[in-house]
């Protein structure tokens, strides 16, 4: 995870205006615990504005380093109005809220499914910069928030996300299932938890699909737009600061689970950063490794 925030802050922080807002944003949601999708509004008004005295500075790259190209003469061959873009959201609302109206209709609106579908509702609008920069703000929400699971669950779910194919956004369906195993409310718990991994997931990718149809014919026409892409670079300035709070926080709670310091979870992890800033070695065999590792070692103490 630490050498996810080095990458991603050596492509995405290019000067000192971006630093600021990366800086900003990590101290905002680890030490004031400012909700996420304030952080995200905060960095787009605030690169929107600094774009206006800096616009060097706030202006997004295009692959291969070259500058946000122009506009493109040819577009998505898609022409854009207003009753297309309104069939398209009343069509994708319709299937993003339909599971979570019937369930609050068949199970209560303070049923566990239907607060878990409302909460990923909101955490989908927010997903900017990945499953790294949202799964902060989801597991503050799950645990602390919502009681759905423990903090040792959480954790458990990150690291199992980790070491499995498919996007890492995918530990949203083990909170979701985690909440209703652990709160079924009148429901068998597997069945409520089988119910909240797919309702949690429905919720969460539904609306990519919005985005996608509602935006194609606009797409072109925004490549070059400067006060879009001021206000995108203080976004993504902002999200490394965000995943470095995660990798702080999967940090603390990984290295002090105790309350004590575990000086295996450090070798492993100090060695398994030098080995992939330095010799690059590959995240699978890493992660592998590292299981097998942590595997021989709690046999050895015998668990």
């Amino acid at each position: 995870m630490a050498t996810a925030v080095l990458r991603l802050g050596a492509k995405a922080l290019r000067n000192q205006v971006l630093w600021s807002i990366a800086a900003l944003a990590f101290v905002a949601i680890h030490f004031l615990n400012v909700p996420f999708p304030a952080i995200i509004a905060a960095a787009a008004l605030g690169g929107w504005a600094a774009g206006r005295v800096w616009p060097d500075k706030l202006r997004l790259e295009a692959h291969g380093g070259e500058e946000a190209a122009a506009p493109a003469d040819r577009g998505s061959g898609i022409r854009p109005s207003l009753r297309r873009a309104s069939r398209i959201v009343a069509l994708h609302l319709a299937l993003w809220w339909g599971p979570v109206v019937v369930a609050g209709m068949l199970l209560g609106w303070h049923h566990t499914l239907v607060r878990e579908g409302v909460f990923f509702i909101k955490a989908a609008l927010v997903t900017f910069g990945g499953a790294y920069a949202v799964l902060p703000y989801i597991a503050q929400q799950a645990v602390e928030s919502q009681g759905w699971l423990s903090q040792a669950q959480i954790m458990d779910g990150l690291g199992l996300a980790e070491t499995t194919p498919g996007p890492l956004i995918m530990v949203v369906q083990f909170v979701g299932f985690m909440g209703g195993w652990n709160h079924p409310q009148g429901l068998a718990p597997l069945t409520a938890a089988t119910l909240g991994a797919l309702i949690t997931t429905w919720v969460t990718f539904v609306p990519c699909f919005l985005w996608i149809f509602l935006g194609a014919p606009h797409v072109e026409a925004l490549r070059g737009h400067a006060a879009l892409s001021a206000a995108l670079s203080g976004v993504t300035a902002a999200v490394v600061g965000v995943v470095l709070n995660l990798a702080v926080w999967f940090g603390i709670h990984a290295l002090f689970p105790g309350g004590g310091l575990d000086w295996f979870v450090l070798a492993v992890s100090v060695i398994s950063l030098i080995g992939m800033r330095r010799w690059k070695w590959d995240i699978i065999p890493v992660v592998l490794g590292c299981a097998l590792l942590g595997l021989l070692y709690r046999f050895a103490m015998g668990f």
